[in-house]
Formats: C-alpha cells, structure tokens, sequence
C-alpha cells in the first residue's frame, strides 16, 4: 500500500487547516477516473494542515488503513462500495459514533451518495470534505450485524444502469460493477449468509410474514410484489409493502418502527447494493443517528 504525507501552511482564516486526514483512494476509483482521484488529492492536500494519502491495493488494506488512522479523520475516495466498505468496518470496530466519515466520490456507481446528499464532482466533494459539516444519519443493523445505509429490497430487484435511472447506483459496463461488489462482498460478509451481485431478471411473488415492532403487517397468506425497509427519521425504519395486485392495483402497506422482521421460505433481499440469502429470517433494527458524515454546510 503507497502512503503520501503533505503539508499545507496554515491560516488563521480557515479552520479546514488544522484538520488532519486521511484520505483512503479506493482501488476501483483509481482505475476508473484516475484524473477525478488526482485532482480530489491535490485539493484537500492544500486545504487541510496535513494530509495522508493511502492507495490500498484491496480490502484487507483498506481496512487495516482504517484501523490505523489514529486522530486523522477519514476521507474515502471511492463509489458507492467503497462508502459502504468503510461503513460497515467502522461499525465492526464499535467506533461508529465517534468518527465522522468524509467522502469524495469517484467511480460509476454513486447513486447512494447522491442520495445522501453528497457533491459527486470532484473540486465540490473536497471542499465539502474541508468546509462541511457533520450530519449524523440514522441506519439499519440487521441480526448478522451487517449495516444498510438506503434501503432493503425484497426481492432483489435489478439495480437500473445510467441511461434509464440516473439517481440509481449503476455502471457504464457491469464488469467493474461486477468486481466491486465481489470486493464488497468478501469485505462485509460477516456471517454464512451468501451475498452477491445483483443479478438481472424480474423476480415473482413471494409469500412472506413482515412485523413492525412484533405488530405483523402481512402474513404468509398475502403475496406480495415487494417490500422495502429504509432509515426512516428519529430512529424509525419506514416499511412499504406492495401486496400482489388481482385486477384493480391493491395499495402499499405502510408502517414505522425501530424494529422489522421478515420471514417465510427461504428468499434474497438486496441491502444497498448487494443481494444476501437466502435466508429464513432476517431482523432489521433503526439506529438514530448512528454514524457522521461530512455534507455541504447550510
């Protein structure tokens, strides 16, 4: 892993130059926009007091870079899989709550940092890093301890390619997609539950029992089209479920708690980006403002 140290002189006008970083360039961003990750680096290089620049080469050094940040405050250069990469390492580590995460990013699929409220140009998105300030989001902890930033799907639908949904996390050609949720996926996997790209094709039906704080929604007797589950506010997971519509178009379900829990015969679901399952069971619990991150001030 190539390790940059530089060093800006301070100003008694910007109180970005006494922040020390760490700016972690994930290995996909590199290859793909190599000119958005150079100028991302030479911005927060002049803005901040110091700055560290890390090029792991995959996962494992991308965590251990992590790990060994000190007082730094980390910046992830990187997609949608890096942000979620550092995420769910930071909550494994039980330090969540006292690190505000930065990102700048860079890549194809940036749909979920778009969705945050993230710049995705480069210059904007470092000097957001540098003049932002912390929001803490709320999220999702499932019971196998793995993290959802946006949203659960149930089934997994495709993730749309830029073209037909431009808000939606997708890539101009689905190799590279393809080799960054392999990485994602041998980075977050923290129990047997499989966990793999997202696959094209339309799922059917299924039958499956959805509660909201032990309070059950719809029960197996009901197919339904889809469900969703996403941080929704003060803490609270908002569920939507879509029951199968006979003729005239049946109306969503909708409810709010701190706690879902969805069972039935085995089925996949799609946290974010990557799809898990099966599984015969799953529980998701809403944390109120569980992690920082750095976004445009004002």
């Amino acid at each position: 892993m190539a390790e940059v140290a530089t060093s800006a002189s301070s100003s008694a006008n910007s109180s970005a130059r006494s922040v020390s970083l760490l700016v972690v360039v994930d290995p996909v961003a590199r290859r793909l926009d190599g000119e958005s990750v150079r100028i991302a680096k030479d911005v927060l290089s002049a803005g901040a007091a110091h700055t560290k620049v890390c090029l792991p080469d995959g996962p494992e050094e991308f965590a251990r870079a992590l790990r060994r940040r000190g007082s730094r405050r980390p910046v992830v250069v990187g997609d949608d899989s890096a942000l979620l990469r550092a995420v769910a390492l930071l909550h494994r580590q039980r330090e969540l709550a006292g690190c505000a995460l930065s990102v700048v990013p860079v890549g194809s699929a940036l749909g979920l940092a778009r969705s945050l409220g993230l710049p995705t140009g480069a210059v904007a998105a470092a000097r957001t890093v540098l003049d932002g300030a912390e929001r803490r989001l709320d999220l999702l902890v499932d019971d196998s301890d793995g993290v959802v930033l946006g949203a659960v799907g149930i089934p997994p639908v495709p993730i749309p390619v830029p073209g037909r949904e431009d808000a939606a996390p997708g890539p101009a050609s689905l190799r590279p997609w393809l080799r960054t949720c392999q990485s994602l996926v041998r980075t977050l996997a923290s129990s047997r539950t499989a966990r793999t790209a997202v696959a094209p094709g339309t799922p059917g039906p299924a039958r499956l029992r959805v509660e909201v704080d032990g309070v059950t929604l719809v029960d197996l007797d009901q197919p339904v089209e889809g469900v969703s589950v996403t941080p929704g506010a003060a803490g609270m997971a908002a569920v939507e479920v879509r029951p199968l519509s006979v003729g005239a178009q049946a109306s969503p379900l909708t409810a709010s708690g701190r706690t879902v829990t969805v069972s039935g015969a085995h089925f996949r679901y799609r946290a974010d980006a990557v799809v898990c399952g099966p599984v015969g069971t799953r529980t998701w619990v809403a944390r109120e403002g569980a992690w920082g991150l750095t976004l445009p001030a004002g």
